[in-house]
């Protein structure tokens, strides 16, 4: 019988500074049974860092073919792909030509590797890249219950959250 994921929910009252973004998100986020909190945090930072009304959590670590979040249009384009990790550069070498705009957020400890090692190739491809530190996302990641109230605020390079069980800024690196 195969493991199911563990679902969590959180109310996010989101205060982008940069985009004039101001609005309550009521998220229903899957936790993948071979996924971490961490990697679940990072996909929730990524969010709120791309808000807008047709963004969704894809299948993801279940679906090989899907981002982990997508925008389309009304025509079922795939407008924005969002990828969390470390992934291949064929990965988004074919993502970049299913969407329009392509971002990775990378946020473990071995992301600065990853980065180094695949850079020369990762900078050819049509994608923005980025990186949350590593400590931060566990401070983040200690943080979460099964329902979170979470008030973000988002300036520049900075993403200030307020939990029920304390607070924690996270720095957002272009790579």
């Amino acid at each position: 019988m195969a493991l199911k994921p563990t679902i969590y929910k959180a109310r996010i009252a989101l205060s982008d500074l940069d985009r004039n973004l101001y609005e309550s998100r009521n998220l229903t986020i899957a936790l993948h049974p071979s996924e971490t909190l961490e990697r679940m945090v990072a996909r929730i930072l990524a969010y709120c860092l791309n808000a807008q009304d047709n963004l969704i959590f894809c299948k993801g670590l279940s679906d090989a073919d899907e981002a982990d979040l997508w925008a389309r249009n009304l025509n079922d384009a795939i407008e924005l792909w969002i990828d969390v990790g470390e992934p291949a550069a064929e990965r988004i070498k074919k993502a970049s030509r299913l969407a329009k705009a392509v971002k990775v957020y990378s946020f473990n400890s071995k992301s600065d590797t990853w980065w180094t090692q695949g850079q020369e190739e990762f900078t050819q491809l049509k994608a923005q890249w980025f990186q949350f530190p590593w400590p931060q996302v566990q401070a983040l990641a200690a943080t979460v219950n099964k329902t979170m109230d979470w008030s973000m605020t988002i300036s520049e390079n900075s993403i200030f959250v307020s939990t029920e069980n304390g607070d924690v800024e996270v720095s957002l690196k272009a790579l």
